[in-house]
């Protein structure tokens, strides 16, 4: 029998999590679903097929019923808010999946908090934006008992996943150092684009001739950022697919990391700077990092909004 599943969180990237694991996850049961705003759920719910998801108006009614609990939320203190919450009940014997990205010291002060009440805990933070997500293709990177990330492991690969970076039998703080440097190098990526397009633009080569060159040597993650740039869809989007809040979270989480190791990350003091500027200009829960393109271009002597 196929364990009773808890949702805790339908950003944009829970919500196409959510769809792959109700549509191709094998469950015998309906899958419990929760946010802390219930129209967004009732949103979800709606598109997916009849009586797979059971909406529930409190984490304390759903976990009554779970075995297994997934929390992805936007940052440190919420999540923090939500396991003082889970860990007023009864939660010996279930297992947490915490997905956020968050410093790796908070995931180790939770994990110490829920496997003290009696229930188990993995990190399980993920790579992929939320197109990703929507297509059942990101890459999970689990870490803490072995006998927990298997339980996870049946809803990863072709499911709500293409790949995994197991830290096994190893601190769950490891898989949140993994996504920070990870992360790193997205912000670093998106703010040399930023900035060579401008170049670009401003020195008379043009734009699409540098995206010519970018498409054809680099591809991949270089090509998707550039058509967020180039088209306009930095400023234009209603939802950002990563915001610039979050992006300026990470990026002091990511310093910690390298303060506590010795490291000085010179090049994501850069990327910060042009982050502040986009949630300056487009507000931090409404602009997205590809608008660092539109940070260079302001520092520039351009408009913030290109003229796609």
């Amino acid at each position: 029998m196929a364990p009773q599943i808890l949702w805790i969180g339908l950003g944009n990237m829970g919500r196409g999590m959510v769809k792959n694991l109700v549509e191709k996850g094998n469950l015998d049961k309906p899958l419990l679903i929760y946010n802390r705003t219930r129209k967004r759920a009732e949103d979800l719910a709606a598109k997916l097929p009849s009586g797979k998801t059971e909406i529930v108006d409190s984490v304390e009614e759903g976990l009554k019923k779970a075995d297994i609990v997934f929390v992805i939320l936007s940052n440190d203190a919420a999540v923090e808010g939500m396991f003082d919450n889970l860990l007023k009940g009864d939660v010996t014997g279930k297992l947490f999946i915490e997905c956020s990205t968050i410093h790796p010291d908070t995931t180790e002060k939770i994990s110490k908090l829920v496997t003290g009440k009696g229930a188990s805990f993995i990190a399980s933070p993920i790579f992929g934006a939320p197109p990703a997500a929507e297509a059942g293709q990101l890459v999970f990177v689990p870490a803490g008992p072995k006998s927990a990330i298997d339980q996870l492991r049946p809803y990863i690969k072709g499911v709500m996943g293409r790949a995994e970076i197991p830290f096994e039998d190893q601190p769950v703080g490891n898989a949140l150092k993994l996504k920070l440097v990870g992360n790193s190098f997205i912000l670093n990526i998106v703010t040399i684009m930023g900035e060579g397009y401008t170049v670009a633009e401003k020195s008379g080569i043009g734009a699409e001739s540098l995206k010519k060159f970018v498409d054809t040597m680099f591809g991949g993650i270089y090509s998707i950022y550039g058509e967020r740039m180039l088209k306009g869809t930095y400023w234009k989007m209603e939802e950002p697919l990563f915001s610039a809040n979050n992006a300026l979270k990470d990026a002091g989480h990511v310093k910690s990391l390298g303060d506590s190791a010795g490291v000085e990350l010179k090049l994501l003091g850069v990327a910060n700077d042009y982050l502040k500027t986009v949630a300056d200009h487009a507000g931090g829960d409404k602009g997205d990092i590809a608008g660092i393109y539109g940070a260079v271009r302001k520092n520039s002597g351009l408009k913030f909004e290109n003229d796609a």
